[in-house]
């Protein structure tokens, strides 16, 4: 069964920790465009631990075993139009068991709760991305644009939305 923890069980460098080794793969292929974004991830570690009552307050840990395995973060302040998922990311190991998928369904519960009525995602159009892009559009998403941009611009960004 999968848990979905507050970050507050949790200390400084978890956060990018765990998004550095979901994404290393991504890294280790085309570096000149993704290492780069490890000190995003760390500013976001940061800024989630340093305003626990804001942007902590939106993101957990998923745990799996009594292990955290992933995250995930939302984005709340455009309710009750649409809230905006952030970062999620399940580690190598434990990817294709559908938990991403679950930690998505917690953020939709958690947008429904508060009466959100849409949800908005945004993925780099790279193949790394692939499985994560066909999870969102299995949960009902629906592509709603591209455009340029992104870590790597050869691919570009894609917007999804799902009606809640």
């Amino acid at each position: 069964m999968l848990t979905f923890t507050p970050i507050s069980l949790y200390g400084p460098g978890d956060l990018s920790a765990l998004i550095k080794k979901s994404y290393a793969a991504l890294v280790g292929e085309c570096p000149e465009y993704w290492e780069p974004e490890a000190e995003k991830w760390e500013e976001f570690d940061r800024q989630a631990f340093a305003h626990p009552n804001t942007i902590g307050k939106y993101v957990f840990i998923s745990g799996f075993g009594g292990r955290p395995i992933g995250l995930a973060s939302y984005d709340p302040r455009r309710e009750p139009r649409y809230g905006l998922i952030g970062q999620n990311c399940i580690l190598p190991e434990y990817q294709g068991r559908g938990f991403g998928g679950m930690q998505i369904l917690e953020i939709l519960r958690r947008f429904r709760e508060d009466q959100t009525r849409a949800a908005h995602v945004t993925t780099s159009a790279h193949p790394f991305f692939a499985p994560a892009i066909r999870m969102y559009e299995r949960l009902g998403f629906k592509e709603i644009r591209r455009f340029p941009g992104g870590p790597d611009p050869r691919y570009g960004i894609i917007e999804l939305r799902l009606e809640l």
